[in-house]
């Protein structure tokens, strides 16, 4: 069965929790969650559902993403906008029936542009491309300011992306140095590498200037460009953490792009425009780098059942490479 089918009649009760007659419902995309697009009957509007993974998040970390999603909105940051249930509640649990799985449905209006990644790859101008990538600095700069000003409600409860979520004994994307990729030689180099990079990130501290809520997955694909502007989408990995941290995720697809330092000077510069960023900061952007991209193949290794990834191999070499010249 495709997605479409096994998903989409627990897609339909979650939209009559929601009190929406869906004029179109279309299967979007399928990975860490079930994403579905719809146009709402009423008025044409154009709304995400979509049906989280079971394992992932439970209630109150779900309810906390769209406490702060929703601050975000009121700040006039563009990203999804949650919407109750009849009920009043931000959530609402369906059952898969061909799987058996009982997943929580939530609702947002749908974020209209292009994907950033989308952008990059047919667009022959290192320039034009770079464009876009200030527009996302300063985005991640003003999600900073409110994160860094914002007091959560009684009871928000979110994973935190620290020394210990990143490079503690069980970092929260899973151990990246038992992935079989690994020799035993480089398995060790990954263990040095950890000890090392954790006792870096608890030196940096977490002063509110440098840590706080953040997106945490600013990826190519999850930002998107309309109207000369960026707005950000999936807030599903939103934690506590380092914005150098933010910053390394929104550039690392790039790190071995031919126009990876254009792109990284002018998300920098957005970011700069908007919010300062000290030099020392900035400064630590190739260790984020590397944390991000050992986080990675932590992740591959915590979803064995997902395919083999094509470019896990020049991900070790560079990995490898970058953890021998910290550690030097």
């Amino acid at each position: 069965m495709d997605p479409a089918s096994i998903f989409g009649p627990a897609a339909q009760a979650a939209l009559t929790a929601f009190g929406v007659t869906a004029a179109e419902l279309r299967f979007v995309h399928h990975s860490e969650n079930v994403t579905f697009r719809v146009v709402d009957a009423r008025d044409g509007g154009a709304l995400v559902l979509r049906l989280h993974r079971p394992w992932y998040h439970d209630l109150a970390e779900l309810e906390s993403e769209h406490a702060w999603t929703r601050a975000l909105v009121r700040a006039g940051i563009a990203a999804p906008e949650p919407l109750p249930t009849t009920d009043g509640a931000a959530f609402a649990q369906v059952t898969v029936a061909a799987t058996g799985e009982q997943r929580w449905a939530g609702l947002a209006r749908w974020v209209d542009g292009e994907l950033l990644a989308e952008i990059v790859s047919r667009e022959p101008n290192a320039a034009a491309a770079a464009r876009h990538f200030v527009e996302l600095g300063a985005v991640m700069a003003r999600m900073h300011d409110q994160a860094t000003a914002w007091t959560p409600p009684a009871g928000f409860k979110r994973h935190a992306l620290d020394e210990d979520g990143l490079m503690g004994s069980t970092p929260f994307w899973g151990p990246f140095w038992d992935h079989p990729i690994f020799s035993a030689a480089e398995r060790d180099l990954m263990l040095a590498t950890r000890a090392t990079l954790r006792a870096a990130l608890l030196r940096y501290g977490k002063a509110p200037h440098v840590y706080s809520m953040i997106h945490a997955d600013l990826h190519p694909k999850n930002v998107v460009i309309g109207d000369g502007s960026a707005a950000v989408i999936d807030f599903d990995d939103a934690g506590f953490g380092w914005h150098v941290y933010d910053l390394a995720v929104a550039l690392v697809a790039y790190e071995r792009h031919p126009h990876f330092t254009a792109f990284r000077d002018a998300c920098l510069a957005g970011y700069r425009a908007v919010r300062p960023l000290a030099e020392a900061d900035a400064a630590l952007l190739p260790m984020f780098l590397l944390v991000r991209n050992l986080a990675q193949i932590g992740w591959y290794h915590q979803r064995p059942e997902l395919p083999p990834a094509p470019g896990l191999p020049a991900l070790k070499q560079a990995v490898c490479s970058a953890a021998a010249a910290f550690a030097g």
